[in-house]
């Protein structure tokens, strides 16, 4: 297998080396002004010497690559967890998708808030491969480099003192679950109870594992699986008088909320909500708890979501754009909380692992840049701006609200048809809500071009609710 070296004018083969011999002489080639790269679908980036065949691209499909072939074996071999959509997707390239058969896709999903530098980034694929020719994983017996990198990053960025890595959104929200459990155990004194019990809110979402679960508001999520954790209170999102009374009982051990709603309907919160929150948490040693599993990290055009309101918690849960489509959760945690955690409280095999935490660094180090994320603030202005101007005379948008670039339509009818000829458009959109809301949460990476053609697309399939 032979490495590929990519010049100005040349494509240069040369035999692979092993890991650190290839790196080694990627470093010498740099110097002499030869850059170390593979040319993948006509795009160049770094190469690690993977042992893959990089002759061209094939472009004659298979049966199996054929979307009914696809979609049949699926439902032969998996679990029937998801209603998926009739798309198969092969490859990606900054905000476009193409499924199996060629079809372009302009993708304002990001694979549900995800994929925020779109897909095949460059630095991020730098990283990953560079990472995976070195070392991908140790579990957390030993210590990495990359983890401690990235926890100083998350640390000097935010208002905790230190970070707990998982997998997801939902087991970081499991994670903190635990820690606000062992924080009040830990801090109770005088023979007192602690306080074991849970506020949520209406419309709120937070993971589909059995304590996450049980702070989600859908009835018809939880159900199949009662009983679940007991001792969770809903309120209706925004009631800061509900829930400063029932903190004040002194039962609750941490509140859970989202500063924005991403599945529930892209729902902010106000200021004075949060504000008051805080206000009775601190009275009676309850942790506020923000999720911004969906929300956080530059979506809203600033890097946390939280930090519009000035308003700051006790533990933030962070998952879904941290490793640009690696599975990454986390929680951020003050020292407070921290203290209270022990050896052996709490722990994940694969969490934190350098592989994952080098992408990670990568996509930080993009979207923390002040200019990056002034341009998603412009961007989404502009986003619901062009929305309001094509879509907002509509009789059937009620509303169009969001930050950022994430952002709403709220249909007075539901919003599957409309989604559905979106797709059939070369538009990639969610719902959220009740069905009835039109998800935008595309790449932050977007052109105000591929605005443009996301919100003709969006205004040419508005007939499709009269139906």
């Amino acid at each position: 297998m032979n490495a590929v070296y990519i010049s100005p004018n040349h494509l240069i083969s040369l035999p692979c080396y092993k890991p650190r011999q290839f790196f080694s002489s990627a470093r010498e080639s740099t110097l002499s002004g030869r850059t170390p790269l593979i040319q993948i679908r006509g795009r160049s980036i770094v190469s690690a010497c993977l042992n893959v065949d990089v002759a061209a691209h094939n472009t004659s499909k298979s049966k199996l690559e054929k979307t009914k072939d696809v979609i049949e074996m699926e439902g032969k071999f998996l679990v029937g967890t998801y209603a998926r959509t009739p798309v198969v997707l092969e490859r990606g390239e900054g905000c476009k998708l193409y499924d199996v058969e060629g079809r372009e896709y302009l993708d304002l999903s990001s694979g549900i808030a995800v994929n925020a530098l779109g897909h095949g980034d460059v630095d991020w694929l730098k990283a990953v491969v560079e990472q995976a020719a070195t070392l991908t994983h140790t579990s957390n017996i030993f210590y990495t480099i990359p983890q401690v990198k990235l926890a100083k990053r998350l640390v000097d960025s935010s208002f905790a003192d230190r970070v707990f890595f998982s997998n997801s959104g939902t087991e970081a929200n499991e994670a903190a679950i635990k820690f606000a459990r062992k924080h009040q155990r830990h801090t109770t004194t005088n023979g007192k109870e602690p306080a074991t019990e849970f506020i949520a809110f209406s419309n709120g979402f937070h993971g589909r594992t059995l304590g996450a679960l049980a702070l989600t508001s859908k009835v018809q999520y939880r159900t199949p699986f009662e009983p679940i954790m007991p001792g969770v209170t809903f309120l209706e999102y925004g009631d800061a008088q509900a829930a400063t009374e029932l903190i004040k009982q002194g039962k609750i051990a941490a509140v859970f909320v989202e500063p924005l709603q991403g599945e529930g309907g892209i729902y902010s919160a106000t200021k004075e909500f949060l504000q008051s929150l805080r206000n009775a948490c601190d009275e009676t040693g309850t942790l506020l708890v923000f999720d911004e599993v969906q929300c956080g990290l530059g979506r809203t055009g600033l890097l946390w979501a939280h930090e519009a309101y000035g308003v700051f918690p006790d533990m933030m849960t962070l998952a879904k754009p941290l490793a640009g489509g690696l599975p990454i959760g986390l929680v951020l945690v003050t020292e407070s909380v921290a203290s209270s955690i022990n050896y052996g409280d709490h722990g994940s095999t694969f969490a934190g692992n350098p592989l994952v935490c080098s992408a990670a660094i990568a996509v930080f180090d993009k979207i923390s840049k002040p200019e990056f994320l002034s341009s998603v603030s412009k961007k989404g202005l502009y986003f619901k701006e062009l929305l309001r101007q094509k879509l907002g005379g509509n009789r059937h948008v009620r509303e169009i609200r969001g930050v950022g670039l994430i952002i709403g339509v709220d249909l007075d009818v539901s919003a599957s048809p409309f989604v559905e000829a979106c797709q059939n458009s070369g538009l990639l959109v969610l719902t959220a809500g009740k069905g009835n809301v039109v998800r935008i949460v595309p790449p932050l990476i977007i052109t105000e071009k591929e605005i443009e053609q996301a919100v003709h697309i969006l205004f040419q399939n508005l007939k499709v609710l009269d139906k």
